[in-house]
């Protein structure tokens, strides 16, 4: 096994919403709950008993909108919320003090409209909103509000997932924090990560113990052909003890063909299936009993054409080793990949003589190497350990309902 430093990554992605609606409603004379129009006896009784009685109501619209006029030092992440009775919002403007528009969207729940970008620091803001009644009554409401400065403590961010690149069926979205968010700064971080898809799948995000990382999947691998649009909205966003969000990331990706790797340590053997047929089984030796291999899924993390294993520096030269590798794949952040072992090929199917590694033979290792998309998921069964929650992007480790109990919104 071998450790090896994480990189973050960059990316991001929006939502969009439908605000609620208010239904007016009317009354019926002849149920005798409201007055009657006053009918003048002189009239012909035919045409006073006959005459429509028409009632209207005008029903009063409430709109309060944030953050307050005049309030100072907003942070750059602020949203425009509203609170609103008997109609709907249907236009949000928002400028900057040289009077440009900008971009925003609505929630999902109607609840406030999120700017497409991080305002701009110690910037004074002008927001109208309106709001219209099914009646047609129209209600604006108005604010000038002004930002914070540049915040002297951040939260670093990541975004393991590149703009336009092609990712295998099992691809979390995963968003990395330094340091972790505290389980009480969670939801409104959460609030901030907002993911597309399409076709439309569900999907939930959620928190590995140390908040350092969070995940996004649904119940089952994503469609192939699936486009996953991401935006993490943190620039400028409090994220607890003082600190800020240093940035928005965004991305837009596709996920590839349906590929599987399963490995049996009974059998020593790999099963490979494309679109659910098996198209290809090898054998492999996985982790000797003193360095076992780890049991779960996983996902490809990385593919190293050539690399080097070295180790001395964790167990000493006497126990650690340093070793050319060809066609390295990692499955864990504890350093275990599916790779090419030329010294083990005669225990390959047979016995398990690596460190914790999947060996397999060069030509295997090539085959694979060559099909793979990082994304694609790998499930090892029948060794003597189980693999960690957070050792490497284990989100499918999990069953669905365990999965969404790591959401911070519930």
């Amino acid at each position: 096994m071998v450790s090896m430093r994480r990189t973050l990554v960059a990316f991001m992605a929006t939502a969009v919403i439908t605000p609620l609606a208010l239904s007016g409603c009317g009354g019926d004379e002849d149920k005798g709950d409201k007055p009657h129009a006053w009918v003048d006896p002189s009239a012909s009784s035919s045409a006073g008993a006959n005459a429509p009685i028409v009632e209207s109501a005008t029903v009063p619209i409430s709109l309060a909108v944030t953050p307050a006029a005049g309030k100072t030092n907003v942070p750059v992440s602020t949203e425009i919320g509203f609170k609103v009775a008997g109609a709907k919002v249907t236009s949000v403007a928002l400028k900057d003090s040289a009077g440009a528009a900008v971009k925003g969207t609505l929630r999902a729940d109607g609840s406030s409209w999120v700017p497409s970008t991080p305002l701009k620091t110690k910037q004074t803001y002008a927001a109208s909103v309106t709001a219209t009644s099914e009646g047609g009554q129209t209600k604006t409401a108005t604010t000038k509000f002004t930002t914070m400065g540049a915040p002297g403590k951040k939260t670093g961010t990541g975004l393991y997932l590149f703009d336009g690149k092609t990712y295998g069926v099992a691809m979390p979205v995963v968003v990395e924090f330094s340091p972790g968010i505290k389980k009480a700064d969670r939801a409104a971080v959460e609030r901030r990560l907002f993911v597309t898809t399409s076709p439309a799948q569900p999907g939930v995000w959620s928190w590995t113990s140390t908040g350092t990382q969070a995940y996004y999947r649904g119940p089952e691998f994503w469609k192939s052909g699936t486009t996953i649009s991401v935006r993490v909205a943190v620039g400028g966003l409090p994220t607890g003890g003082g600190r800020y969000g240093d940035r928005d990331r965004s991305a837009t990706a596709k996920i590839g063909r349906d590929f599987e790797m399963k490995v049996d340590n009974a059998s020593k053997k790999m099963t490979v299936l494309r679109d659910g047929k098996t198209v290809k089984t090898m054998p492999v030796s996985l982790g000797k009993k003193s360095t076992p291999s780890s049991s779960g899924t996983m996902v490809v993390m990385d593919k190293l054409a050539e690399t080097v294993f070295d180790t001395t520096a964790e167990l000493g030269p006497v126990n650690g080793y340093r070793t050319e590798i060809q066609y390295a794949q990692r499955l864990t952040w504890s350093g275990q990949y599916i790779h090419s072992a030329p010294w083990s090929t005669g225990a390959q199917g047979s016995r398990n003589v690596s460190h914790g590694c999947v060996n397999v033979s060069p030509s295997n290792a090539r085959w694979l190497f060559e099909n793979t998309l990082i994304g694609d998921p790998v499930t090892v069964k029948g060794t003597e350990d189980k693999l960690d929650y957070g050792n490497g992007w284990t989100p499918w480790d999990v069953s669905w309902e365990e999965f969404k109990k790591g959401s911070a919104l519930k």
